[in-house]
């Protein structure tokens, strides 16, 4: 299946498991779990989400390297700095701390399936052929980053 390494946007991927997300809450209506303050939860969720995604953004840029997934190899730079230097996949934990905050406001447990299935296709089809090319890439460099920093958190 290497046919779907990095050829499908991210944010894609995270459009695509939200809407499961919705589409399973939708049909098991009755296992809903409301609570005050639950959209104000999921929201404020959903922002941590956007910063940490922002913060891996604004790392790249800085590097003056691609922010790119489809083509890893075009990377000019290992940013192994601030958030990097806690996580090797911000853009991707902030995805997926979206959809935790997507589930919190549909209020239902099936909505973790669409979560599920992010971190899942992202493991497999993005972040391991990244992570071929920047070993390619940067060797020794890359290797002792991989040793000292976790992929997801």
């Amino acid at each position: 299946m290497t046919f779907l390494e990095t050829r499908i946007p991210p944010p894609l991927v995270v459009l695509a498991s939200g809407a499961l997300a919705w589409g399973v809450t939708t049909l098991t209506p009755a296992l809903s779990l409301n609570f005050p303050g639950q959209a104000a939860l999921g929201l404020i969720i959903a922002a941590l989400g956007v910063a940490i995604a922002a913060a891996g953004i604004i790392a790249f840029q800085k590097a003056r390297t691609t922010v790119s997934p489809i083509d890893p190899a075009a990377a000019t730079a290992l940013v192994d700095s601030g958030i990097y230097a806690r996580t090797r996949n911000p853009m991707y934990l902030g995805m997926a701390v979206m959809l935790l905050g997507w589930t919190v406001i549909l209020g239902h447990p099936a909505g973790l399936l669409g979560l599920a299935v992010f971190v899942a296709y992202i493991d497999r089809f993005q972040i391991r052929p990244e992570e071929r090319a920047l070993q390619a890439l940067f060797g020794d460099t890359f290797t002792a980053y991989r040793a000292r920093v976790r992929r997801w958190i």
